[in-house]
């Protein structure tokens, strides 16, 4: 049986449980690499802004006499120690905030750097007395020393700024550094790296317990699976073995209590089939319900080319006038067994009862069946004969009229009441015979197309009667023969 993979329990499970974890590893990275992020991010603003006061206060008297030499000195030998900073600029208040001096040197003279946008740049020669830091972008590559790249255009940075005063607290200058965050960037990737390593540990161990839950539920559900296979096959006997007391143990217990109604149900409709047969034969059956007895329907036919044979118990009649219905009822019964189950040993089967005669029929390709039936008939009447005459009961003897042709087996009647039948010229052909074994005084009469049929016309006695008789009901005449009934068979 092929099975979609996704559509098993088992893998959804699997699934869910992978994307509930992947979910939460994710959630677990996002917020430890933001957790991270924002405390070097803080870590980092102060770090500046207490460097760049304490450089203000310590390049104060350089810038005041206006030794900017020293301050360049100063600004270079930092930046080389410290790669964290990407630039310094110190511009002089006294001279319209001119940069006086910086690192990298190109920004020496210049009032408004193109180093990081405008904005910032005002805001960093409007400090009073107090320090800033903003976070800002570069606007153009930075190299120091000169050939080295320092800094991309675009990438983040932090510029902290702060004013130089003097003892007086006049503003003589503003002090403007700018900070790499590659060290913060490390810190978020070495969290991020081990978020990951804990979520694919986590990822790990999730799957390993969502598959052995899942194997958990599903093999219970699987074995029912099987069960209910081998009831579906006819096993009615069949009850799943799961004994557990969650969900799937009430559900194994209420599938065990369906099968135990189903067996008792399917019990009933067996017994049901098989009386059912014994009113409707089952070969009738398979021509007029071929998909089964609960879809027959009024109006089904099949044509179908069949030798049939009439037997009739001769002086019926007055014989019944002669006994109790009870005494009537049990001969015709005794009989009845007797002929149908020689019937039934020859390959045929009884399509109905008129009274005390039988209408018999027979599929075979030849009519040899129908003959033998009929010489054991008359075989077996006489044993039955035997055993009425010593309980002192009287005899019968039955005349037996055979014919093949085609007829149609249906269904007639209307929704309430449905009757199968046999209908056709070929029926009536053969109840004409059988009541011309009275006329020609023979007990087994068959027709010329019954003796054409034969494969082998030599296993058997049969003697011409008459070459041509008007059977009444039909414009042609037809030929029929004695079949003679010998000692052995």
């Amino acid at each position: 049986m092929k099975v979609v993979l996704f559509h098993s329990i088992c893998t959804r499970i699997i699934v869910a449980t992978l994307l509930l974890i992947l979910a939460i590893v994710g959630v677990v990275v996002w917020t430890w690499a933001d957790d991270v992020r924002d405390a070097y991010y803080k870590q980092t603003q102060r770090e500046a802004r207490m460097i760049a006061t304490a450089l203000s206060n310590a390049w104060t008297n350089e810038l005041v006499n206006q030794n900017w030499s020293q301050i360049r000195l100063g600004i270079n030998l930092l930046l080389q120690r410290n790669r964290q900073f990407l630039y310094i600029l110190v511009s002089d208040a006294r001279h319209s905030n001119q940069i006086v001096a910086a690192v990298p040197s190109d920004f020496v003279d210049q009032y408004f750097p193109d180093i990081v946008p405008a904005k910032i740049t005002e805001a960093a020669l409007g400090v009073y007395n107090d320090s800033r830091v903003h976070k800002t972008v570069m606007l153009r590559n930075l190299e120091f020393p000169e050939g080295k790249l320092q800094a991309r255009r675009g990438e983040a940075i932090l510029e902290a700024a702060s004013d130089i005063r003097q003892a007086s607290g006049v503003k003589v200058g503003t002090l403007r550094m700018g900070l790499s965050l590659r060290r913060v960037r490390r810190a978020v990737r070495r969290a991020i790296y081990k978020a990951l390593v804990v979520g694919c540990l986590g990822l790990g161990l999730g799957l390993i317990g969502a598959y052995i839950l899942a194997q958990h539920l599903t093999k219970p559900v699987r074995r029912l699976q099987i069960s209910a296979a081998k009831i579906a096959a006819g096993d009615w006997y069949h009850r799943a073995s799961i004994d557990r007391a969650d969900e799937i143990g009430a559900l194994a217990t209420s599938f065990n209590q369906m099968s135990i109604a189903l067996e008792a149900t399917f019990s009933r409709l067996e017994r049901t089939a098989k009386s059912f047969e014994r009113f409707v034969p089952d070969k009738f059956l398979t021509a007029i319900a071929a998909d089964g007895i609960e879809n027959i329907q009024v109006g089904v036919a099949s044509t179908r080319l069949i030798t049939i044979l009439f037997a009739d118990i001769r002086g019926y009649t007055s014989m019944s006038e002669q006994l109790t219905p009870l005494e009537t009822f049990t001969l015709l019964n005794d009989y009845l067994a007797c002929m149908g189950k020689v019937i039934e040993e020859a390959g045929g089967f009884i399509d109905k009862y008129i009274g005390d005669a039988i209408m018999a029929l027979f599929e075979d390709e030849t009519s040899g069946n129908a003959l033998q039936a009929a010489l054991g008939m008359q075989q077996r009447l006489k044993i039955f004969n035997e055993k009425r005459h010593i309980k002192g009961l009287p005899q019968i003897n039955i005349g037996i009229g055979i014919h093949r042709g085609e007829v149609v087996m249906g269904t007639i009647g209307f929704a309430s009441r449905i009757e199968s039948t046999v209908i056709g010229d070929a029926v009536n052909v053969a109840a004409r015979v059988e009541g011309l074994t009275r006329t020609y005084n023979c007990s087994i009469l068959v027709t010329e197309s019954v003796l054409e049929s034969l494969k082998q016309p030599e296993s058997f006695v049969l003697k011409l009667v008459e070459q041509s008789v008007k059977v009444k009901g039909k414009v042609e005449p037809v030929g029929i023969y004695e079949l003679i009934v010998t000692e052995k068979l």
